[in-house]
């Protein structure tokens, strides 16, 4: 059981029956997507959707899930290239074709720090695959959403994943300027991350029937950190030194998002930013910030328009 500064939550025990429900996770071949998979899985879903780039790991993900399950789940991979808007929008067809229902989304994949560059179709790589990539592919899920909750089930939950770094943000014209991707690696994932909330926030405002919120996992240590430690001493050294006090493996990490996509919906509030194990963060300024929401919200559906998209 796991109750460290927030609710007490044991998923084994806590998570009730998934049966019948669809579920979709982007990034669900690794670390703590895959182990979101498989605490679900231990509650009998109709389906699982993975959704990632790489085929081949993802078959061995879910080979590993099934074999710690006493029976094996359905769990189907999705072609995702979620820097690559044209291969969202594929994803996006053949869930819509494979399912009449989404019971969960979640947008859980991401990359981190990388060296400066830019998507397929021209956005800063870690703010046009964090963020647009995945609004692309939840407004293009959204009819199937809606009619999940007409249809099978008033409580759909659609989770995005963020982290605390979205306190080192810049402005968002900053954000949403064309020289995002020269400012630098960590100013770009906290950017991305920030839109991560506000896409959150929106989509609850704007379509109030899902619930939408946004998630700190905490700090886990999983591949996102590879290319960081891979260009960097100093963090290789300090990750030795302090690594194991302050961060926490995949197992930790997937408790807030598991915790957000199954607890008793009076005590989700719409919209929210949590941190770990479902700790609402009253507080966050961009959570809070609805103009910027709205903006970004807008300037996101614009530059996707101006893509075909």
């Amino acid at each position: 059981m796991f109750g460290l500064f927030g609710t007490q939550f044991a998923p084994e025990k806590d998570i009730p029956s998934q049966e019948g429900k669809v579920i979709v996770v982007t990034g669900g071949n690794a670390g703590i997507g895959k182990e979101t998979i498989l605490q679900l899985c231990k509650h009998s879903p109709k389906k699982v959707f993975l959704a990632t780039r790489n085929e081949a790991k993802a078959k061995d993900a879910i080979e590993s899930i099934n074999s710690q399950l006493p029976q094996p789940a359905d769990i189907v991979f999705v072609p995702l290239n979620l820097s690559n808007l044209a291969s969202v929008a594929a994803a996006a067809d053949t869930l819509n074709q494979s399912t009449d229902r989404i019971d969960l989304l979640f947008l859980n994949a991401g990359i981190m720090n990388l060296p400066p560059g830019k998507t397929d179709d021209g956005f800063d790589i870690q703010f046009g695959t964090n963020h647009i990539g995945h609004f692309l592919l939840t407004t293009r899920l959204l009819p199937l959403l809606k009619q999940t909750v007409t249809k099978y089930n008033a409580d759909v939950r659609v989770l995005s994943i963020s982290s605390m770094a979205n306190m080192a943000a810049p402005s968002l014209d900053t954000i949403i300027s064309e020289d995002l991707w020269k400012k630098g690696g960590w100013t770009s994932y906290a950017s991305s991350k920030a839109a991560n909330i506000l896409f959150a926030a929106e989509l609850a405002k704007r379509h109030p029937e899902i619930t939408a919120m946004s998630i700190h996992p905490g700090l886990i240590k999983t591949d996102l950190y590879s290319e960081t430690f891979e260009n960097s001493y100093f963090m290789r050294f300090g990750m030795a030194l302090v690594g194991p006090l302050v961060y926490h493996d995949a197992v930790y990490g997937a408790l807030t998002q598991l915790w957000t996509a199954t607890a008793d919906k009076n005590k989700i509030q719409q919209g929210g930013f949590y941190s770990p194990v479902g700790k609402l963060q009253k507080g966050n300024s961009w959570a809070n910030n609805a103009d910027a929401s709205k903006k970004l919200w807008e300037w996101t559906e614009e530059k996707l328009k101006e893509k075909g998209f």
